[in-house]
């Protein structure tokens, strides 16, 4: 069973900056990619950033140049560095590893909350 733990959102003021981490229970390069997502009250969970098995990274346009995802391979974990945060970055945020064989399994953290507000 793969367990996915977000950790290390909080309330921030705008401007300022968050890391969030996300701990797997197993190899995270036995994932096809691994992601996060977050989703605001009243809204759908978007994709926020994305980082596949070879390494390469994708980030939605709204936080691009803001927010950067990572790994570290050696402790199966993946990290969002969000900096310059806004209060439309308020939500849950979500850590997602996607696998896929003959069909696609999408496998869910619990997710953190991050609030910006001054």
């Amino acid at each position: 069973q793969v367990q996915l733990v977000e950790s290390g959102g909080g309330l921030v003021q705008p401007g300022g900056s968050l890391r969030l981490s996300c701990a797997a229970s197993g190899s995270i390069v036995s994932f096809n990619a691994m992601g996060w997502y977050r989703q605001a009250p009243g809204k759908e969970r978007d994709l926020v950033a994305r980082i596949t098995r070879d390494g390469s990274t994708g980030h939605a346009d709204s936080v691009k140049g803001r927010f950067t995802i990572s790994r570290d391979i050696s402790k199966n974990a993946v990290y969002l560095q969000m900096n310059d945060l806004k209060p439309e970055d308020t939500a849950v945020y979500y850590c997602n590893a996607q696998l896929r064989l003959i069909r696609t399994t999408d496998y869910w953290g619990r997710g953190t909350l991050v609030t910006v507000s001054s």
